[in-house]
């Protein structure tokens, strides 16, 4: 009987640290949620998008460099940063031409105070930098971008909000939109997260909106002892602008985190 709880004992030994680590992975894909989280992280995020151009048969693939780099601050707050560097491939949305390179970066940070209570929120400013190429606006803008949401249990729910306008005196961009973007997930004790979202814009220029319903499941897994969280997609345009993206559309990700030590 010693003999058989002792190879029990050693047997079920690294069940410890495994199940352990298991929940610190879901703790940690429940953070990842929070799109303010004062965690580094690296996403790589691809989309695709059909049915763009005058005649309809154009192509859109982007992919977004979304690098987040939180700052402590010494009232216990903290500044949020995320940039949005896009590197846009598209065919036939001029018809019968294609185009390719980096299109407008997008800079945001968010203050947000300590001891938030229940709800978390964040205020800043929004930059878009032109990159000149024949994928950008070729036009500087700026504004004003906030986010409020709420963690409770496995549930995360919440909206992010900006308003840009253009900063040129004759911008060849005309720019005044405003994008809302409610989001809600849920996580599981294995760390997987299903999320959906929209991201609608409306042009007060063109007077028109754009709104893609998005939903997504990802899964927070280790490679090579670094945690990773691994995201795949779909949407559907609900409403686009003259030219703009119909039908459905395909999102993939992945996101290199590097939680605090």
């Amino acid at each position: 009987m010693k003999s058989f709880i002792r190879a029990a004992a050693i047997a079920l030994t690294p069940l410890i640290p495994m199940t352990a680590q298991a929940d610190e992975t879901s703790d940690l894909a429940q953070e990842l949620a929070n799109p303010i989280a004062a965690i580094i992280s690296v996403p790589l995020q691809f989309n695709y998008d059909e049915n763009l151009g005058l005649n309809g048969d154009g192509t859109r693939k982007t992919l977004n460099l979304q690098p987040v780099v939180p700052f402590a601050l010494d009232n216990g707050a903290t500044i949020v940063t995320r940039t949005i560097v896009p590197y846009i491939w598209q065919k036939n949305v001029i018809p019968g031409t294609s185009q390719s390179g980096l299109g407008d970066i997008m800079l945001n940070a968010w203050y947000t105070p300590a001891n938030q209570g229940g709800l978390i929120w964040g205020v800043g400013p929004i930059v878009r930098i032109p990159t000149r190429t024949n994928v950008s606006s070729d036009t500087w803008a700026a504004g004003v971008t906030g986010i409020a949401l709420k963690q409770s249990g496995q549930w995360t729910v919440g909206a992010l909000a900006n308003h840009l306008w253009d900063l040129e005196s004759n911008p060849k961009t005309p720019t005044n939109a405003t994008t809302i973007q409610p989001f809600v997930s849920y996580t599981t004790a294995s760390a997987w997260s299903y999320s959906l979202q929209t991201e609608a814009t409306y042009d007060w220029e063109s007077e028109q909106w754009s709104i893609p319903i998005n939903a997504s499941a990802s899964k927070l897994v280790m490679i090579g002892g670094k945690p990773v969280n691994l995201m795949g997609g779909i949407g559907y345009w609900a409403d686009s602008p003259t030219g703009g993206p119909e039908d459905w559309r395909l999102r993939l990700q992945a996101q290199f985190v590097f939680p605090k030590k």
